[in-house]
């Protein structure tokens, strides 16, 4: 198994818990300095200790994550990691030119000597309020700027397009990317839509704020439609996104989680922040996603396989749960909470204690 640190450069000053669009005001701009230098330092970590990719992602008008153009954040990782794949998870396809992305993937493959990987995604509802996009078109959005871009990758004579969506005259982008034909390509996928869409488009598919169980289903749903299409998915062709926090012992990464900070994430234990999220309907109303992705306590999480917490030994122990009943190759890891040194030991104990035992799983 391979494993990638996601970090969302996370705002780490005080500001209102469950607010979408969160008022500017509230953001320093010498605390959101020191964030992107700690996001910096955390990822220059995870490069020294043996994690194999990096992946930051694209969102919008919150503290949760200061990367609305995650191409920039890649741009600066080109400099910072020099070990590990950069991989951009992704860009909100349908609310942006397909042209500049092409390009923006293309020049970060040759500024990385080819370690660029290219998560297509579709955003969470509220990125189509951010744009002022119709969420209806999402879909058929997404699929023509997936076209336009694997062909700009790969055409060596310009070409014009004139699609539904998208109308250009001339595409001839330079550089071309390192890797050939073109980057790995990802999107994510709990869907059987999405399932059938990868398969079909021969791409990786990528699981987050889900559940091992939900997780397996649609991973076996995306395999089948695969070897339909006439191909196997290898394991790197599925990445499983969970946090993580790991300490000397389980005791000690208990005592940690618990004195973090509440977070507004899908699996907050605080009902007022989970019901205030609901309302901003930042994470869409969706019901099968609600259920997934219910409050629970960190025991639960565990079980769910929504979160990695304990010793490097038990960490391990939960992350073969996850090969086994997946058979994700790729791990996408977001820190389990932001602790200064703590978190730092975190990503040192990962890299040099878990990793080593996962890498023959």
């Amino acid at each position: 198994m391979k494993a990638a640190l996601f970090c969302t450069s996370r705002y780490i000053g005080d500001t209102p818990q469950g607010v979408w669009p969160l008022p500017a005001k509230y953001c320093e701009p010498e605390t959101a300095a020191r964030s992107m230098e700690t996001t910096l330092e955390q990822f220059r970590l995870a490069d020294q200790f043996g994690f194999d990719w990096v992946t930051v992602a694209e969102h919008h008008f919150s503290a949760l994550s200061m990367t609305p153009n995650p191409m920039i954040f890649a741009g600066a990782l080109s400099q910072v990691v020099k070990r590990a794949k950069i991989a951009v998870l992704g860009p909100t396809l349908p609310i942006l030119n397909p042209v500049r992305v092409a390009e923006e993937f293309a020049m970060l493959d040759a500024m990385t000597g080819g370690r660029i990987v290219a998560g297509m995604m579709r955003g969470t509802p509220n990125e189509y309020v951010t744009y002022n996009f119709n969420p209806s078109e999402s879909r058929a959005r997404f699929a023509e700027a997936l076209e336009i871009i694997r062909r700009a990758w790969t055409e060596p004579e310009p070409f014009g397009w004139q699609g539904r969506y998208y109308q250009y005259r001339s595409i001839s982008i330079w550089p071309r990317p390192i890797q050939q034909p073109h980057p790995p390509i990802y999107m994510s996928g709990s869907s059987p839509e999405a399932g059938e869409f990868a398969a079909r488009n021969r791409l990786g598919l990528g699981f987050a704020f889900t559940t091992i169980g939900e997780a397996a289903k649609a991973a076996a749903y995306f395999r089948e439609q695969a070897r339909l299409a006439g191909w196997e998915p290898k394991p790197d062709d599925v990445i499983y996104r969970v946090g993580f926090h790991v300490a000397e012992s389980d005791e000690e990464a208990f005592a940690d989680m618990s004195r973090a900070a509440p977070r507004v994430a899908l699996t907050n234990s605080n009902a007022a922040i989970s019901a205030a999220i609901a309302d901003t309907a930042y994470y869409g109303r969706d019901v099968a996603q609600a259920t997934r992705t219910a409050t629970r306590t960190l025991q639960d999480r565990i079980q769910s396989g929504q979160i990695l917490v304990g010793s490097p030994e038990t960490v391990a122990r939960q992350i073969a749960r996850i090969r086994g009943e997946i058979g994700a190759g790729i791990l996408d890891c977001p820190l389990g909470a932001q602790l200064g040194d703590k978190t730092l030991r975190s990503i040192e104990l990962f890299g040099t204690k878990v990793l080593p035992r996962i890498r023959e799983l």
